[in-house]
């Protein structure tokens, strides 16, 4: 299979586990899930990296998996063990409309990345799409989701979305600008988690609509 294939296709299985993540029950199951899907990200990398002989991209692929695979789970798992990762607040709205809506963001993404003209990019097209579309993956998991830390998992599927169009249109970029995304990304989800269980422990709830104190 050439290494254009691979990529593309694998890009693809970030589109089935991005969804799983955002229909999950469970939080700690979506943390798994995302854990799932930055591995698909680490080879989609190492198969760029292995296409454009960039080297820079065996590091980002490192990166990518002490912060996506190993540290940003277990910071996930590590909370919700102190909240006894409930089961409820549940999506605002239906499977089916969620799914509706995840499949008009890959179609717009599809339609915008056709009309762009970008040679070095130009047999990572379906990929680019993807990475396009988890930006809006990532909203809606956050919009969607009445889960505190669900909508945190949002926040790390946007990342993951902008990490990969990086890694398509800029491979070239140094390594200094792959650790500056990792870093971000382990800070954010850290501040977070940490304001997460603040609310947990003094509202005793992760339900965002039931955080009226927060208004005004």
């Amino acid at each position: 299979m050439p290494s254009e294939t691979l990529v593309n296709s694998l890009s693809g299985l970030l589109i089935l586990t991005s969804l799983l993540v955002i229909e999950a029950k469970r939080p700690r199951w979506s943390a798994f899930l995302y854990s799932l899907q930055s591995v698909v990200l680490v080879s989609i990398f190492l198969a760029l990296a292995y296409t454009t002989e960039a080297e820079q991209l065996y590091l980002w692929a490192a990166s990518a998996f002490a912060t996506k695979v190993v540290l940003v789970p277990w910071i996930l798992y590590r909370a919700l063990s102190r909240v006894g990762d409930p089961e409820k607040p549940r999506n605002v709205m239906g499977t089916r409309l969620s799914l509706f809506l995840a499949a008009a963001a890959v179609t717009v993404s599809f339609m915008v990345v056709d009309q762009i003209q970008l040679e070095a990019a130009e047999s990572y097209k379906p990929a680019l799409a993807i990475s396009l579309a988890h930006f809006f993956f990532g909203q809606l998991c956050i919009l969607t989701q009445r889960n505190l830390f669900k909508q945190v998992l949002g926040f790390c599927l946007m990342e993951n979305g902008s990490h990969l169009t990086l890694a398509l249109l800029a491979y070239n970029a140094p390594e200094l600008v792959e650790i500056g995304i990792a870093t971000d990304a382990v800070f954010g989800v850290v501040i977070m988690v940490v304001l997460g269980n603040q609310i947990y422990k003094r509202l005793h709830t992760l339900d965002t609509s039931d955080l009226t104190t927060l208004k005004g």
